[in-house]
């Protein structure tokens, strides 16, 4: 059997296929967004996704008053809005960064940034605090002096919202991994503050219907309910197929027989 060939066009396109996942690739770093299908109905986040013909607001006939009223309340935030929180010579890092983590290189964007900030403004925090690290807050801010410390000392940068993307995601890459070290970085447990902001950041992200899109999640399921109980193809009336809906299991065969 023909080994199988990550570079293929063709191939990477194919969305039966696991190829398009970053830790299978020679550089394990995802394809460019190309790629992938263009959305047809409903926003998703640079208008891609593998669910083009989904969109949750379709159901939203099926959400009680309280539901509805708390979506309207997040869609009502928007990328560039004005932050309360964090200051303006802290802006466009917050953004920068947002965007790397999530991927977003292209309007229409999941307002991350702004979601972020109204949750720290809120004082909306997680409940507890690590014993070796300050407030979220503070962490936060930390957080963004830190990266454009690494700007300035590395590349001679303004900013870290100054760098280019390859720049970025390499200060990104070495935040995840705890490896920055210097300045600000030095009142923090850096790996511990990757996964705060993480926390954030990821929860903004997932809680935004464009994402819901992205990723063909049904929504709010109270008080509709789910028909489809227990292992099933069949799909409740409100969801729709994906691109592609194959089976992975056979891939999965074909990519361990191909070594």
């Amino acid at each position: 059997m023909p080994a199988l060939n990550p570079r293929d066009p063709a191939w990477a396109r194919d969305l039966s296929k696991a190829h398009h996942l970053p830790n299978l690739r020679p550089d394990r770093q995802a394809p460019d967004s190309s790629w992938l299908p263009r959305q047809r109905r409903g926003t998703t986040p640079q208008m891609i996704g593998r669910y083009p013909d989904y969109d949750v607001f379709d159901a939203k006939d099926t959400w009680d008053a309280a539901t509805t009223a708390l979506i309207e309340t997040r869609m009502q935030t928007r990328a560039g809005d004005p932050l309360s929180f964090f200051l303006e010579d802290e802006a466009a890092t917050l953004r920068a960064f947002c965007d790397v983590c999530t991927g977003q290189d292209a309007e229409p964007r999941v307002p991350v940034a702004e979601m972020v900030d109204e949750r720290l403004a809120e004082g909306k925090l997680d409940g507890y605090q690590y014993a070796d690290m300050p407030d979220d807050r503070e962490a936060w801010h930390l957080v963004l002096a830190g990266l454009d410390d690494v700007a300035r000392r590395r590349y001679g940068a303004a900013n870290f919202a100054a760098l280019d993307l390859e720049a970025q995601e390499a200060i990104a890459g070495q935040f995840s991994k705890g490896e920055l070290s210097g300045g600000p970085w030095e009142q923090l447990n850096v790996k511990r503050a990757w996964s705060v902001c993480m926390r954030m950041v990821l929860s903004a992200f997932y809680s935004h219907p464009w994402a819901w899109n992205e990723i063909g999640f049904g929504g709010p399921a109270y008080p509709r309910g789910f028909m489809r109980l227990g292992p099933t193809s069949v799909l409740e009336p409100f969801e729709r197929p994906g691109a592609t809906c194959e089976d992975p299991v056979p891939f999965a065969d074909e990519l361990n027989e191909a070594g």
